[in-house]
Formats: C-alpha cells, sequence, structure tokens
C-alpha cells in the first residue's frame, strides 16, 4: 500500500504516522501559566537532540477540532520554562488523566492525584512520583504548522536531571527498575521489559 498524504485526511495520516513510529516515549510536561496556574500534559512526539548541552525536544500539536493550541506551548512560550517527568508504569493511569482536555484554569497535578515538587533551577514543580525528571530552559520553539494536527517543535536546555538514587549507576539507569512505557497506536501503550543486547561495531574497540 501506498499512501499519498495529500490525497487524504490529516486524522488519517496521523493515524497511520502514530501507528508507524513506535514505540515513541512519553514526556510528561510540567509547565506554568503566566499567572502560576499549573499545568500537567504528556507529549508522545519526543526525543533527546543534543548532549553537549543537553538538549530534549517534544512536538505540541494543534488540536483538530478547533484548531486551538495546547496550554502547555502557550504556558512554554511564555515563560520560558518546563518540566519533562519520564512516564513509568506505576503512574501510568494518571498520566493518562492528564491527556483530558481540559480547561487552562484546571490543575492536572490535582486532576491526577500526583504530587508537584518544587524544582531547583526553573520554577515549574516537577513530578515527585516520576523516577526521572529534567528541568529545562526554553531554546527554541519552530512552529512547523499551525493548521489542524500540525505542530511546534519545543526545544529546551536540560539545566538539571533528577534520578531516583536506587536507579542510578555510574550514570546509567537501571531499565527494569525504570519501568517506563512508550506510546503506540491509538489507545495502546508498550512496556520496555521485552529488551535484548546488540553490541555496535567497533564497541570494544572504543572502549580500550
Amino acid at each position: 500500500m501506498t499512501i499519498n498524504p495529500d490525497a487524504d485526511s490529516a486524522g488519517d495520516i496521523y493515524r497511520l504516522m502514530t501507528a508507524i513510529i513506535v514505540p515513541r516515549p512519553i514526556a510528561f510536561v510540567s509547565s506554568l501559566s503566566p499567572g502560576g496556574a499549573r499545568n500537567l500534559a504528556p507529549f508522545s512526539f519526543f526525543t533527546a537532540v543534543s548532549a553537549n548541552p543537553p538538549v530534549i525536544c517534544f512536538a505540541p500539536m494543534i488540536r483538530g477540532k478547533d484548531g486551538s493550541r495546547k496550554d502547555t506551548l502557550n504556558n512554554v512560550e511564555a515563560t520560558r520554562e518546563f518540566v519533562v517527568n519520564i512516564v513509568s508504569e506505576e503512574i501510568a493511569r494518571a498520566m493518562n488523566a492528564c491527556s483530558a482536555e481540559v480547561p487552562p484554569e484546571v490543575d492536572e497535578f490535582e486532576l491526577s492525584g500526583l504530587t508537584p515538587v518544587p524544582s531547583e533551577r526553573v520554577a515549574p514543580p516537577r513530578v515527585a512520583e516520576a523516577k526521572a525528571c529534567m528541568e529545562c530552559r526554553l531554546l527554541q520553539v519552530v512552529h512547523v504548522s499551525t493548521r489542524p494536527l500540525g505542530g511546534s517543535l519545543v526545544l529546551g536546555e536540560v539545566v538539571l536531571l533528577h534520578v531516583a538514587d536506587p536507579l542510578f549507576h555510574n550514570f546509567s539507569v537501571d531499565p527494569a527498575a525504570l519501568r517506563a512505557i512508550g506510546r503506540m497506536g491509538g489507545a495502546t501503550y508498550a512496556r520496555t521489559t521485552d529488551r535484548f543486547e546488540m553490541p555496535r561495531p567497533g564497541a570494544a574497540e572504543r572502549r580500550g
């Protein structure tokens, strides 16, 4: 099957893309409005960009139903700070509760029952129940498309990382203890319990 995006609806292309670009890690982003209202929302268009300096990105999409922007994007552009909390199995249901479309004044920490704790270098709180968090300052926003289901690329420099002590070993993290989940297509998620190792060619020589 060959699909031409120009010949199909944006909604159909979105469903196809999210079904084949899998599994996707989840950026559980906490932010503050200019007035101090807390926001917490998941984004599965998320990855690392750079290690020197450490930079991550996530991509909030324009809502398909009314063409409005996500509260997270508005907050980050206004305050230039956010926190990315990593989603483990233990907080999956709470994360999902935060995906509901609610008015900007609704506090998703209260909605989900998750606990806000103060960050150290940015104003938005982090999620106490998250096993890893990254405090970020905004570097740049690239607005790719303002159409419904269009997206913006948010680039943030990681200014502080938090990892639960039992998981941290010489700048590595135990995946079995992290229990991160990933997003598949539709309402399907993936666990990271089925893993295998495959060293890159020349890895032994580089270590030597």
